[in-house]
C-alpha cells in the first residue's frame, strides 16, 4: 500500500496534506510507513513530500501554502518574468512564517480553495500576478495564459476580481500579442495614448504593430531573431515594406523593457513628421486584412 501512496504523492505534484491523503483512501499507518521507510518526507506536521518534489513546492508545503503568481505561471508554461524567489500563497491568518527566500502572498483569490490544496487555480494565479507585478508585466502573463488557452476570455470577463488592478487587466487583455514583449509594447502605447493595431498583415506577413496607415513597429524578442538567417529575413522584410511606402521602426527586447521612454519618443517624433499618415484608399481597411 505504501507503494501506491508514494506514487500518489508524486502524481499530486510532490506534496500532499495528510487530510487530502486520508480523503483519497490512504490510512495514517500507510503514511507513517512511507515516512519511516524514507520514501516520503514529513516537513510539516500535516504536509508530506516526495523526494522529487520541486524546491518551490517544498518551500510552499513547509509554510502550509501553495505556489502561486509567477512560480505557478512558470509551472504552467506561461510567459513570465524571471523571479529570484518562489511565490507562495499562505492563509491570511498564518503567522510566524519564515519569509526568507520566498515571496509570500496572503490575498484571497476569486476561486475558493481549501488551505490543504497544493495546486493554485489559474484564475487565482492571474489574480496574484495582477496584484504583485507592474501592470505591463502582469498584462504579458495574462495574455500568455489566453494565447495558450489556459483560461477562456469570456470566463475572465465574468469573474468578480475584488481587485481594481485585476479588473483593469481583465478588461484590456487580448490574444493578439505573440510574445510577452508585444504585451509590454501594447501596454506602453496604451499609457502613451498611441493607438496601435497588432498582427496586421502587410505584404503577406503579419507586422507586430501598425500605427495610423504607414508607421510599422517591429519587435525583436530576447530569444528570437538572433541568427544571421533571421536577421537577413528581417532586413529583407523591412526593405520590402520601405519600398511600399511604409516607415519601419524596429526595437529590441532591451529597448522596450529598459528604455521605454526612448521608444515612445521615437514613435512620437515619427508621428510628428506625419510618417504614420498615408493616402486614403476608398473601400480598403487595414483591420487584420492582408495589405497588398
Amino acid at each position: 500500500m505504501s507503494d501506491a501512496f508514494v506514487e500518489y504523492v508524486r502524481r499530486r505534484g510532490g506534496a500532499v496534506h495528510t487530510r487530502t491523503a486520508r480523503a483519497a483512501g490512504f490510512t495514517p499507518h500507510t503514511m507513517i510507513t512511507a515516512v519511516s521507510e524514507g520514501r516520503i518526507e514529513r516537513i510539516r506536521r500535516s504536509w508530506l513530500v516526495h523526494p522529487a518534489c520541486s524546491h518551490p513546492r517544498r518551500a510552499a508545503a513547509a509554510r502550509g501554502g501553495r505556489v502561486t503568481c509567477l512560480t505557478a505561471a512558470a509551472e504552467r508554461g506561461l510567459w513570465a518574468p524571471a523571479t529570484a524567489h518562489p511565490h507562495i500563497w499562505v492563509p491570511p491568518t498564518a503567522s510566524r512564517l519564515d519569509a526568507t527566500g520566498v515571496r509570500l502572498h496572503r490575498g484571497v483569490g476569486p476561486v475558493p480553495l481549501a488551505n490543504t490544496d497544493p495546486d493554485e487555480h489559474i484564475i487565482n494565479v492571474l489574480f496574484h500576478v495582477a496584484t504583485c507585478l507592474p501592470a505591463a508585466d502582469a498584462l504579458a502573463v495574462w495574455e500568455s495564459a489566453l494565447r495558450r488557452r489556459a483560461v477562456d476570455p469570456d470566463v475572465l470577463a465574468r469573474v468578480i476580481w475584488r481587485s481594481p488592478r485585476a479588473s483593469e487587466i481583465a478588461h484590456v487583455a487580448g490574444t493578439l500579442s505573440d510574445s510577452g514583449l508585444e504585451s509590454h509594447f501594447r501596454s506602453l502605447m496604451f499609457a502613451a495614448g498611441i493607438s496601435v493595431r497588432q498582427q496586421v498583415r502587410i505584404d503577406g506577413h503579419a507586422v507586430d504593430g501598425l500605427i495610423g496607415e504607414r508607421l510599422i513597429v517591429q519587435l525583436d524578442g530576447f530569444a528570437f531573431h538572433s541568427s544571421p538567417t533571421d536577421r537577413r529575413r528581417d532586413l529583407d522584410q523591412d526593405a520590402r515594406l520601405a519600398l511600399r511606402g511604409y516607415t519601419v521602426l524596429r526595437f529590441d527586447y532591451a529597448q522596450v523593457m529598459f528604455e521605454p521612454e526612448t521608444v515612445v519618443d521615437r514613435i512620437r517624433t515619427a508621428m510628428a513628421q506625419g510618417l504614420h499618415l498615408g493616402p486614403h484608399r476608398p473601400g480598403r481597411s487595414h483591420s487584420q486584412q492582408d495589405i497588398a
